[in-house]
């Protein structure tokens, strides 16, 4: 039918994500392992604590001066709820809301991404942008715009199958109702060829990245930071609602009570690159998750942009067995639809709290076929991250960033 052909070409866009993530991380290990001479490791590792002190020095000035915000110990103003904004749901598999550029303002469908860290929107002219039949694209026009500034420089993003290239401009940002961010930064995508037939069936027109400046290509300042900096939001924090099956929120600057019950749960980064952190353990049934041979960490990205769940094949292998999921020829692993109500909750352990995703809802369904919503992905270096925490786990639960003190909260 033509939505198991929609639902295959999504998921291989998802496979395409992940594999941006794994070649983005690749490289920074791959530079990291150039770095041979002590002494010179020890002096770049120097410089980067001192940069990142700067950084977040700055950003500590910005937001004590946030509308003479006032703040406890983890950067959270407990009662303010900041400015919010629809996110919409296409099938559990793509989330998107809207983002405007220019003035006057042009709106554009975009995944809020905390993956990564570039905003990026085709522009008029785009090739490989949709089609006059399905999957048209809203594209940006800076001739039209007042407050559109010049920059010119190549930009460029890779994936599996190609590149999304264009170039850089500057341009006011607005977020939500009336969060306006001055002369931005942003690509204008001249050729999405990367994306494929993903893109052209896809709902959305760009991607917004939320994650750190330390991954964002050509090291530009991320939308939200700069809103930060330019004390367009109350507090440093962004805040994600996703609906199941329906609409969810996003909320800039604050979050909202409202969504959750009970107290919000504080998690460290262990890397303020993308949101990284540390885990205990994944478990179902009679699958557990065995600890690093070197004694290091599990770690996990939390992740917007990524419908599934990813993490080693291995060991995803060995969880969807245990759960009665079985390969197929692509690679998914599929589960008979009426075992769905039988499958084991996941368990996730993270700074020794229990999170868990009850079984039914780590299935995908799509017409009679029900998809376990774990991909297996071998990053292949040690610097990555081993499991990826999409969509599926942000669903079911209410998760909040705070960018200024590198952490992140969640709540059901």
């Amino acid at each position: 039918t033509v939505w198991l052909e929609f639902r295959r070409v999504l998921f291989r866009s998802i496979a395409l994500h992940l594999e941006r993530e794994r070649d983005a991380l690749l490289v920074q290990a791959t530079t990291a392992a150039f770095v041979t001479d002590q002494e010179e490791q020890e002096k770049m590792e120097e410089e980067a604590v001192v940069t990142l002190a700067e950084q977040r020095r700055s950003l500590a000035a910005a937001s004590a001066a946030l509308r003479g915000a006032t703040t406890n110990n983890n950067n959270i103003i407990r009662d303010n709820k900041g400015e919010s904004e629809q996110i919409k749901d296409y099938a559990n598999a793509q989330y998107y809301g809207t983002v405007s550029i220019g003035n006057p303002p042009q709106s554009f469908q975009v995944i809020f991404d905390t993956g990564s860290s570039n905003l990026w929107v085709p522009k008029k002219g785009c090739t490989h942008c949709g089609n006059p039949f399905f999957g048209q694209k809203s594209k940006y026009n800076h001739e039209s715009s007042q407050t559109y500034k010049e920059d010119g420089k190549d930009f460029e993003i890779m994936y599996g199958s190609g590149s999304v290239s264009g170039f850089f401009s500057f341009d006011q940002v607005i977020l939500a109702d009336d969060l306006t961010i001055q002369s931005q930064r942003f690509a204008e995508v001249q050729d999405a060829g990367g994306l494929g037939m993903a893109y052209s069936l896809g709902k959305f027109d760009g991607i917004l990245g939320l994650g750190f400046s330390s991954i964002s290509v050509d090291g530009t300042t991320p939308v939200f930071e700069n809103a930060i900096k330019q004390h367009v939001v109350d507090q440093p924090v962004f805040s994600f609602f996703l609906g199941d099956d329906g609409p969810g929120e996003l909320t800039f600057g604050g979050y909202d009570p409202a969504k959750f019950s009970g107290d919000l749960t504080y998690v460290k980064l262990s890397s303020a690159t993308y949101w990284e952190i540390n885990l205990d353990s994944i478990s179902s049934g009679s699958y557990k998750s065995a600890p690093n041979a070197d004694g290091k960490p599990i770690t996990a990205i939390v992740d917007s942009g990524t419908s599934l769940i990813a993490g080693p094949k291995k060991d995803v292998r060995e969880l969807a067995a245990a759960v009665g999921a079985k390969p197929n020829i692509v690679g998914e692993y599929t589960i008979d639809c009426e075992k769905v109500d039988d499958i084991p909750d996941v368990e996730f352990t993270i700074d020794g709290k229990t999170y868990k995703i009850p079984g039914p809802n780590t299935v995908i369904k799509a017409a009679n076929t029900c998809l376990f919503a774990f991909m297996g992905v071998d990053f292949g270096s040690p610097l990555a991250p081993q499991w990826i925490l999409g969509d599926v786990f942000m669903r079911q639960y209410y998760t909040v960033f705070n960018y200024l003190d590198r952490s992140e909260e969640r709540r059901v």
